[in-house]
């Protein structure tokens, strides 16, 4: 059965499928190959669009097959309030960053730096990040995440839509 409009449920479901699917390091064709054809990566792909509903039966042989409990697939609300709006993009000015004292961006500078050699991504203007990685640099910076992000807008480094990522769900 499909819907019109996957509902804000449906696309946390989703959202969840997909994490586990991930955490298991297999593409859709991979669950597809791993499954023996039982699982058609078309369909898997429609349920963690939520563009698929999925009965109880075959969430629980999904589970059964990830080997983990039905509960790890199904969303709480608070997951499933957020999935109605895109997360808010965290990006970080390194323009910006270079001009705050050294002793004050060392940190963030350190960070930023093994998080582009990671990626390669040596364009020197912006960055983005996770919201993981603000949650990081909270502890490094031994400051709640709500009073860094504070911070770093004030510093001109992190955008202010920064705001909306320490008020959703972890």
């Amino acid at each position: 059965m499909t819907d019109e409009t996957p509902t804000p449920y449906a696309k946390a479901l989703g959202q969840r499928l997909r994490s586990i699917r991930v955490q298991q390091g297999l593409s859709l064709h991979g669950v597809e190959a791993k499954s023996d054809g039982r699982w058609k990566a078309v369909v898997v792909g429609s349920y963690e669009r939520g563009d698929r509903s999925v009965t109880v039966q075959r969430l629980a042989e999904l589970a059964d097959f990830y080997g983990v409990p039905i509960s790890e697939l199904l969303p709480d609300a608070a997951t499933a309030a957020a999935a109605t709006e895109p997360p808010p993009r965290l990006v970080l000015d390194l323009e910006k960053l270079q001009r705050i004292p050294a002793d004050r961006a060392a940190p963030l500078a350190r960070y930023t730096a093994t998080i582009q050699s990671q990626r390669g991504d040596y364009n020197g203007r912006v960055l983005s990040i996770r919201q993981e990685d603000l949650r990081s640099l909270s502890v490094i910076y031994d400051e709640t995440p709500s009073q860094l992000t504070e911070q770093l807008i004030t510093w001109g480094v992190l955008n202010a839509e920064a705001r909306r990522a320490i008020e959703l769900p972890a």
